[in-house]
């Protein structure tokens, strides 16, 4: 199964998250993210997150962040159409997207894969039903501007709540599934 996690704005803004700091890090969070890698074998990105998660994970170890072993030494996958101009060790760049060979890799991946970010990667992947679980933490701040997980392009869907909390810090978080 894949296993999105995305920190948004209220109104759907996800890139460059540097502005999801003035609320801190509730450490319930920790755990619900923590939950996700653990069940995650694998991690797939697109070239662009690859690129940003690289350098900033790569020389991280569990003494600067808990989740820094998860990172470097799990495999990940880069649905890419070009080769990142960076590498990290346990990297496979799998070619342009392609629905076919990401239900080959989801079929043949004992445990869940994680992705994080990659908007573009996880606006293919709703639209091609490859979602097991998005896991949305929502800020309490309207950006007004900035790429949103939801481009105007679109097209309707419905999803299945799966479970929902709300943290000290102010942010939600809903993780939806497919629709029953």
């Amino acid at each position: 199964m894949i296993t999105v996690h995305e920190f948004i704005s209220l109104d759907g803004v996800f890139e460059n998250p540097a502005w999801t700091a003035q609320f801190g890090f509730d450490p319930r969070m920790g755990e619900t993210i923590g939950a996700m890698c653990a069940a995650s074998s694998r991690i797939m990105l697109g070239r662009t997150t690859f690129e940003m998660f690289a350098p900033a994970w790569s020389t991280r170890t569990a003494d600067d962040d808990p989740g820094a072993p998860f990172f470097n030494d799990t495999e990940k996958l880069v649905v890419a159409s070009r080769t990142p101009t960076v590498e990290w060790a346990h990297s496979t760049v799998t070619g342009p997207y392609d629905p076919r060979k990401i239900r080959q890799i989801v079929d043949e991946t004992d445990g869940d894969i994680y992705v994080s970010g990659s908007g573009t990667l996880v606006r293919a992947l709703l639209a091609d039903g490859l979602i097991g679980e998005l896991h949305l933490f929502i800020y309490p701040i309207v950006l007004g501007s900035g790429a949103r997980l939801w481009s105007d392009d679109t097209t309707e869907r419905t999803l299945s709540l799966l479970g929902s909390d709300v943290y000290d810090n102010g942010v939600v978080h809903v993780n939806y599934g497919p629709p029953d």
